[in-house]
């Protein structure tokens, strides 16, 4: 059989069986209607048992002979609720801070790190947090670990380092994906701290201080280069004009001077040396 066709019989057979069961049956209707007489016999004494206050920030989902009424949550303020065939949980729509603890993750270049991280959500769906799942704050602290481990574990050391925001967004992705069933709202996710072994930071450090030290080193070629580039320069300016060559000489006795030093070293200059050995070979 096709599948595609199974899908939409299966559909529709859940809904008549969801129509068929709406109502609580006769049997149903008697117990209410005796509970509410019971109501009326003892009041006011038993009103006290029948009102409920709900905060602002929760929502009572009410279960009438096992089943949940009117489909939707109560709240805030007054609930009335009939004490023989009425029951109701309370539900905190507030946000909650789910720890998880440092969890162990070999990383895809077979490192072992210890990562925890926090993770936000509230319940938007009080009827859905209820009905669906037993304990709704456990399943999602133990879906957090699970999808945590499950994800760095496809990311590298570096990754892992450099990548945070981005792996904390893909997590809370899957969590809320995965909880909107359970009537959750994933709010954030973070990851608070990521610790490896002793030796592999070492030899980060290692690593790290040698790519230093070779950078340092390409940036003091590159300064000597782009300086023999300038005396270069200088040089073929200084040849063109020989009165020029002259003021620099001045130019640097006049900086010694300004430094009080006792010793004043004149240049001499490496023309006049060439012109004086021209002279004695003519002599």
């Amino acid at each position: 059989m096709d599948p595609q066709r199974e899908m939409p019989e299966k559909n529709n057979t859940e809904h008549l069986i969801a129509d068929r069961r709406e109502g609580i049956g006769v049997c149903g209707w008697i117990l209410v209607s005796l509970s509410f007489l019971l109501v009326l016999i003892t009041f006011p004494v038993s009103i006290w048992a029948c009102i409920k206050i709900i905060r602002e920030y929760e929502r009572a989902v009410v279960f009438r002979l096992g089943r949940i009424l009117s489909k939707k949550a109560k709240g805030p303020g007054l609930v009335l609720i009939l004490p023989c065939t009425d029951t109701f949980v309370k539900v905190d729509l507030r946000t909650v801070t789910c720890n998880i603890p440092p969890q162990e993750i070999l990383t895809k270049d077979a490192v072992t790190t210890q990562v925890d991280g926090v993770v936000y959500y509230r319940i938007h769906s009080a009827v859905s947090a209820v009905a669906n799942v037993t304990d709704v704050h456990s399943a999602t602290f133990l879906l957090a670990q699970t999808t945590l481990r499950n994800v760095l574990g496809t990311q590298s050391l570096a990754q892992l380092l450099a990548g945070r925001e981005e792996i904390a967004h893909s997590i809370q992705a899957i969590l809320d994906s995965a909880t909107e069933q359970w009537g959750i709202k994933v709010a954030r996710v973070e990851i608070k701290d990521v610790r490896i072994p002793v030796a592999m930071q070492r030899a980060m450090a290692a690593e790290a201080e040698a790519a230093r030290e070779a950078r340092a080193k390409v940036v003091a070629a590159e300064g000597e280069m782009n300086a023999s580039k300038a005396l270069k320069q200088a040089s073929m300016v200084l040849a063109e004009s020989p009165a020029g060559l002259q003021l620099r000489y001045l130019q640097t006795l006049t900086t010694l001077a300004t430094e009080n030093n006792s010793t004043i070293v004149f240049p001499l200059p490496i023309d006049m040396l060439e012109s004086l050995g021209q002279k004695n070979r003519g002599g």
